[in-house]
């Protein structure tokens, strides 16, 4: 099983989990594409902030996507402004919603 991924034959893990998963996966990925390291918080723009241009964002949202094993509609993107919208769209994208 691939981190973030849920159990339901078992029920071992549980929402709380998968979201910290999901939390954790973004943060390392950022933490990767970033060329020194920089405090990263739900609050932190993640172009303001992090000086990500736009393929820099592209790169770490596909990788992100690649973990999770879900699909980023572009509309989704443009909307995510902060570390927090993104764990948020992510958790709503392999919810299903």
């Amino acid at each position: 099983m691939r981190a973030g991924e849920f159990n339901q034959e078992s029920g071992s893990r549980g929402v709380s989990a998968l979201v910290g998963d999901i939390r954790e996966i973004i943060f390392e990925t950022l933490r990767s594409s970033l060329p020194k390291p920089v405090e990263i918080t739900e609050k932190t723009h993640i172009v303001e902030d992090l000086g990500l241009d736009s393929v820099a964002v592209m790169d770490f949202v596909m990788e992100i996507e690649d973990r999770l094993d879900i699909s980023v509609p572009l509309d989704k993107i443009a909307e995510i402004e902060t570390v927090g919208d993104l764990i948020a769209a992510m958790q709503n994208l392999r919810a299903g919603s």
